[in-house]
Formats: structure tokens, C-alpha cells, sequence
């Protein structure tokens, strides 16, 4: 376009002064001025056509640029949702870490519980250890009972849950008819729990296991010794029952 333009120009130039040879004076200032005008309306297009064509090269890098920063954004877009994502999976994760620490935590805390009425607290370990020697006692698994509540009572001599330990452990003896056994426990637990609830009625089964061996001499001793230890308990009155019967 700029060369058209050049060649243009010296067209005009060369114009001119032939115009100049051929016209006088007053000719020649009016075939020069309409040429002018027709260079300056020529030149006026040209400047037209390369401003239009300069607008439409601002656009189409304008447009360009659009759409890299339009990709951009969207790939900005993604990073911030997948940091979206990644921030909520964390934020879940650590919610769930801290709802299972808290679990963890309240599982170690020794916990209060009520046995024949009286309140204690309680590790939970030993409290693990009595529910599972109870469960396998009342499978009616004695062998395997006895093993169990022999360890508890090993293991926690001074425990709330010892005196119901020892009479269950009596039981699981009795219950395999190993009679020496199952004296020997029930005696330890009213010696040393004779304020338990459960004194009387080992007291009750001690008179059972020397009936089991034929040594009624003893049975009935004990049954006596029974009542006049504990007189208003109900196993009192199966004592007396008993001894009713042995006479």
C-alpha cells in the first residue's frame, strides 16, 4: 500500500509540471488544485483502509488475547476446584481424625460404675477383661470361664468386680464338679467381702459341694453357721429348709 502510494506521488509530480508546460498560469493553479483534492481524497482512503486495517489487527490481537486469558481463567478455574476438593477431603479427613482420637480417648478414661451399690471409676481395660470372663460364663463355656475369671482376679485383685468375679468363678468350679475348688473360692470371697450381696449365697453353695461329696457333717455345719450369719437373707431360708431335710 505505501509503495502504490510512492508511485502515486511521483505521478503527481511528474503531472504537475507537464501541466505546467501546457496551461498558463491560471490553468495551471486549478488543474493542480483538483488534482490535489483527488490525491488528498486518494489519500484520505488509503489512510482509511489502513487505519480499518490496523482496528481490525487491534481486534483480532485483542480477540487472541481473550481467549488465552478466557484459558487461562479456566485453567485457574480447575485449580481452585480441585483445591476446592482437596481442601474438603482434608477437612473431612480431619474431622474423622479427631471424632476417632476422641473415641480413642474416651475409651482410656476410666469410666463410673455402680456395683451392689457402691460407685467407682473403672480402667477400661478392666472392664473389657469382666465383660468378656461374664460373656464366656454365661455360654455356659465353664472350662473356659473359669480361665478367664482366674485371670481377672489375677490380674485385678482389688477391683470392684471381684467379689461377683469370685462367686461366678465358684460356680464355673461347682459346675464341673471340682467341689475343692469351688469351696476354696466362695470361702476367699466371704472372707474377704462378708458385706457382699453375694457372701450369703456362697456361703449357700459351700453347704452345696460338702452335700455333693457325702459330707453332710460339714454341709450341715455350714448351713447353720449360714443362718446365724446372715438371718434375714433369702438364702438363710433355703438353709433352713435344708437342714429340715438332712435331720
Amino acid at each position: 500500500m505505501m509503495r502504490f502510494f510512492l508511485i502515486l506521488l511521483a505521478s503527481f509530480t511528474l503531472t504537475t509540471a507537464a501541466y505546467a508546460g501546457l496551461f498558463d498560469d491560471e490553468e495551471a493553479r486549478k488543474a493542480i488544485s483538483d488534482i490535489s483534492a483527488k490525491l488528498n481524497a486518494l489519500t484520505s482512503k488509503v489512510d482509511s483502509q489502513l487505519v480499518l486495517k490496523a482496528d481490525k489487527t487491534a481486534l483480532l490481537e485483542q480477540l487472541n488475547q481473550f481467549d488465552s486469558v478466557r484459558q487461562e481463567i479456566a485453567t485457574v478455574r480447575g485449580q481452585v476446584e480441585v483445591l476446592a476438593n482437596s481442601v474438603d477431603e482434608n477437612s473431612r479427613r480431619q474431622k474423622e481424625f479427631y471424632v476417632d482420637l476422641d473415641n480413642r480417648l474416651r475409651k482410656l478414661e476410666p469410666q463410673k460404675v455402680v456395683v451392689d451399690g457402691k460407685e467407682t471409676q473403672i480402667d477400661q481395660n478392666e472392664q473389657k477383661s469382666y465383660d468378656t470372663a461374664i460373656v464366656v460364663f454365661q455360654s455356659g463355656d465353664y472350662s473356659g470361664a473359669a480361665n478367664a475369671l482366674n485371670s481377672f482376679v489375677q490380674m485385678y485383685p482389688r477391683s470392684i468386680y471381684l467379689a461377683n468375679a469370685q462367686y461366678s468363678l465358684g460356680i464355673a468350679y461347682y459346675a464341673q464338679k471340682d467341689y475343692k475348688s469351688a469351696i476354696v473360692t466362695f470361702g476367699s470371697l466371704i472372707k474377704a467381702y462378708p458385706e457382699s450381696p453375694k457372701a450369703p449365697d456362697a456361703m449357700l453353695n459351700i453347704a452345696s459341694c460338702y452335700s455333693e461329696q457325702k459330707d453332710k457333717p460339714q454341709a450341715k455345719k455350714t448351713l447353720l453357721a449360714l443362718r446365724a450369719q446372715y438371718p434375714d437373707s433369702v438364702a438363710a431360708k433355703t438353709a433352713a429348709d435344708r437342714l429340715a431335710a438332712l435331720k
